[in-house]
């Protein structure tokens, strides 16, 4: 298994602490983001990790030189410029997946749970329909609303299909399957339009998380994740 960890953005409403690091360094309790990623992703055994860069991509990729993981394999997916966006940056990491379904991780959430729940991956990316395609492209992972995107984004049908809605905000985890970018050309694009294809296809699953879920875009949801974490281990038991 293999997985990706976008860590491309500017970080802008982070500001002014992401003037100086990329978002995914920005740290809660003690500890940034991305290492947080890492050691949740290794107590799953998924070792090999691509993670993309752009903004302030040198800082954030000797970060990780210096913060080498035991037994994990991390490679780099620099980009130029303001990066890729979202569908740009895993089609250039394509090559890495080798074929087979992977997960990508928005470096800029915090799940306070140990990961478990992406495992094992969803069998519909692995299973075939008639035309041998996987009968889903891409599994979602959604969370409860938050204050700061209260009208959501999708909803589920009742055999998990995701369709078009205000009940769920995307968590910014999911599996994706390699031929569902497949014949794309590396450039700037957004993921939201692939979505939007495959709901209408009903290529595309989802599951709800049922673990405190924080978007870590503003100095003030930074606060509030800190806060969480003076009352948590990181993996949802209070102390």
């Amino acid at each position: 298994m293999r997985a990706m960890i976008l860590a491309a953005g500017q970080g802008k409403r982070l500001r002014p602490i992401t003037n100086t690091i990329p978002k995914p360094l920005v740290e809660a309790a003690g500890k940034s983001l991305i290492l947080w990623h890492l050691e949740k992703l290794k107590a799953l055994g998924i070792t090999q990790i691509i993670v993309n860069g752009a903004w302030l991509a040198e800082v954030l990729f000797t970060f990780l030189n210096e913060h080498p993981q035991d037994g994990m394999k991390l490679v780099y997916s620099p980009e130029t410029g303001d990066g890729l966006e979202t569908a740009g940056g895993i089609i250039k990491a394509l090559p890495f997946f080798e074929g087979e379904p992977f997960l990508v991780v928005n470096g800029d959430v915090f799940i306070d749970s140990g990961y478990d729940f992406v495992l094992p991956c969803p069998k519909e990316l692995t299973e075939l329909d008639e035309n041998g395609n996987p009968k889903s492209f891409a599994h979602l992972y959604l969370t409860s609303n938050p204050a700061h995107n209260l009208k959501g984004d999708y909803a589920l049908t009742n055999d998990g299909a995701l369709q078009y809605g205000q009940d769920y905000t995307f968590a910014g985890v999911a599996w994706y399957h390699p031929v569902a970018f497949a014949g794309r050309k590396v450039a700037r694009e957004p993921l939201r339009p692939y979505f939007d294809q495959w709901v209408q296809e009903r290529k595309i699953t989802a599951e709800v998380l049922r673990a405190p879920w924080f978007d870590v875009g503003t100095i003030e949801r930074l606060e509030q994740l800190r806060e969480h974490l003076r009352h948590s281990d990181g993996y949802g038991h209070s102390v």
